[in-house]
């Protein structure tokens, strides 16, 4: 099959047995993890990207040529970077220089214009807090504005939800053959939870939330801190699980020891997650994890730093 252009390999991602490792921690059930680092962008938000420009088209909220602008870990960047590209629309991402610069380097020659936000007063590199999020709201928000542009807002737009609604949580419920029983994510914008909740939940599926134990914490792309998520608004989920760094970057590491999977810090705490459930509520289950970005994004970091 030829495709018309690298916007129609977004979706339908393997769903792999994480069964080596299950055995290796001497777990009861399984984990499956949903590949989304084997997208086009290196990551899980390039659906949301693309469902929000394609929205945003078809409804005329985003006229052509127009340009658009969004803050960003990285991940949605990159996702609107390619769609926006493939579509003629100039695009701004706005990120914290809190993220790793594999993101802002990746975004780039992709052809998006990167705006680098400086961290809040006492920030550590590599953390990127609520308060260095509020500031790179700040700084999108003035570029919308003297841009005359569209604002992507992955926080606050449907499409984002939607997009995993709509095609990570059935691809789920279709690859195991309706066998899942619980499903985890660490929140970011809440799109992936929430929209796989609405799927998963009335399946009969437990979905949880995973959480950094602290404000301050390495696993990039979410734990911001926020007390309200619009896309997790009366969606009903099993519960949270609290998972450390440290725990984070070790499960990332025995996910590509064990499984030959390459992810990101955010994989690493999904796997925590569902480690964690697997020896508790959901034992004996099948917990299924999104692997939300591939692990090339942080080997400036210390994911990776001493490994071997």
């Amino acid at each position: 099959m030829i495709l018309p252009d690298i916007t129609h390999a977004i979706g339908n991602t393997p769903l792999v047995a994480l069964d080596r490792l299950t055995a290796h921690l001497g777990l009861t059930g399984r984990i499956l993890a949903k590949c989304d680092h084997m997208l086009p962008g290196f990551s899980k938000k390039d659906r949301a990207a693309l469902a929000v420009i394609q929205a945003a088209r078809a409804s005329g909220t985003l006229k052509a040529g127009q340009t658009v602008v969004e803050l960003t870990s990285g991940n949605m960047g990159t996702g609107l970077a390619i769609v926006c590209g493939l579509k003629g629309h100039p695009f701004v991402a706005v990120m914290s220089e809190g993220n790793s610069p594999e993101r802002a380097a990746m975004m780039r020659a992709l052809g998006a214009e990167v705006v680098l936000v400086p961290q809040a007063e006492g920030a550590v590199a590599g953390e990127v807090s609520g308060a260095d999020l509020a500031l790179v709201e700040a700084a999108a928000q003035a570029l919308t504005q003297e841009r005359a542009a569209f604002r992507a807002d992955q926080f606050a737009h449907p499409s984002n939800p939607t997009a995993h609604e709509t095609g990570t949580a059935p691809e789920i419920w279709e690859a195991s053959e309706g066998t899942v029983t619980a499903f985890c994510d660490f929140v970011g914008s809440g799109g992936t939870l929430g929209g796989a909740a609405r799927f998963l939940g009335p399946r009969g599926v437990a979905c949880y939330a995973v959480h950094p134990d602290t404000p301050n914490h390495p696993i990039q792309g979410g734990g911001y801190n926020m007390p309200t998520l619009a896309h997790l608004k009366g969606v009903p989920l099993a519960g949270n699980i609290t998972v450390t760094g440290n725990e984070a970057r070790h499960h990332a590491r025995l996910l590509a020891r064990f499984e030959g999977i390459f992810g990101g810090f955010s994989a690493g705490a999904n796997l925590a997650g569902a480690v964690k459930l697997l020896a508790g509520p959901a034992k004996g289950g099948t917990v299924a994890i999104v692997i939300c970005d591939s692990g090339l994004k942080y080997l400036s970091t210390d994911l990776w730093k001493d490994a071997s």
